[in-house]
């Protein structure tokens, strides 16, 4: 299998059919034996398309944006039999969480801050848009969903990485006319830093204001002082302290694009109901992929 049919190398697609594989089987088995049966579970015609095959067409769809017609053709299946695969495969990598590192899996806000305190890493802070489509006409609140930034039907997603641009969460999705900082606000990040450990977060100036209710945690780009007629001195040295803590938040925006690598992110999306799904399935694979690339080094 070539790796640009799934953008992921041969160990990690065979990792994931390790591990997703028995969970597919016992979630299939008790879905058979949860209702009525005339005859026994196991009796029967056979799946036309095996475990492997449901997750290339998963890997397939998330990362190229294939159609399920299309996706029915090439593996001669019915295309509801695609659209049932995927629906359950997602769902499962959804559930995995993002890998860090080997045997270290992050599903929650929470163990990220924890994991964060045990490593002394830094984290990055930011959100990142994508396109849904505009609800029905007579919905309530049906310009909610309008962003303020692109001017168009979004859903925003809160994104957090580290000092690489490694994934270590991303989730907690609000419609495109929340601001960046109350997403936050909501997402439980200030109670967690308040009453948890001390944690370093850059992000930025979406998020002014963080940083008294968090004790300084949450670092934005400093503010500025004189609003006119400023002298030359501290022109210069405000804007060396902004591109200083533009530099080290920068890979919070690699990582955000290493997200929308994968075309279920990039393009405009029919069913809102199934974002949040998508959208933590690519990040628990992109950031397993991520976790088998040799960390950075610097001289």
């Amino acid at each position: 299998m070539n790796q640009r049919v799934t953008g992921l190398g041969r160990t990690v697609v065979a990792e994931l059919v390790t591990e997703i594989e028995p969970l597919w089987h016992e979630r299939h088995q008790a879905r058979l034996a949860s209702r009525a049966r005339k005859r026994a579970v196991g009796a029967g015609a056979r799946h036309k398309l095996v475990f492997v095959d449901r997750l290339l067409i998963t890997l397939v769809h998330l990362r190229h944006g294939t159609t399920h017609d299309v996706l029915a053709c090439w593996f001669g299946v019915d295309r509801s039999t695609v659209t049932r695969a995927i629906g359950e495969i997602r769902l499962l990598l959804a559930e995995r969480g993002c890998t860090v590192e080997a045997g270290v899996r992050l599903r929650t806000l929470d163990e990220v801050i924890g994991h964060l305190e045990i490593s002394g890493k830094t984290a990055i802070l930011d959100a990142t848009e994508i396109r849904v489509r505009r609800p029905a006409q007579g919905t309530p609140d049906r310009g909610r969903f309008i962003s303020g930034k692109s001017k168009q039907n979004a859903v925003k997603a809160m994104v957090l990485t580290d000092a690489d641009g490694r994934l270590p969460f991303c989730g907690e999705t609000r419609p495109g006319s929340c601001p960046d900082i109350t997403q936050a606000r909501a997402s439980g990040l200030v109670d967690l830093l308040d009453t948890g450990p001390w944690v370093e977060i850059l992000a930025d100036a979406g998020y002014q204001g963080l940083g008294a209710q968090t004790g300084g945690q949450v670092i934005t780009p400093p503010h500025r002082k004189f609003r006119k007629n400023p002298p030359p001195w501290y022109e210069q040295m405000h804007a060396q302290a902004k591109h200083a803590h533009s530099s080290r938040r920068i890979r919070v925006e690699h990582g955000i694009a290493h997200l929308k690598n994968w075309k279920s992110l990039a393009r405009h999306h029919n069913r809102r109901e199934y974002l949040p799904q998508t959208i933590q399935a690519v990040a628990a694979v992109a950031s397993h992929q991520q976790s088998t690339i040799r960390p950075l080094t610097t001289a």
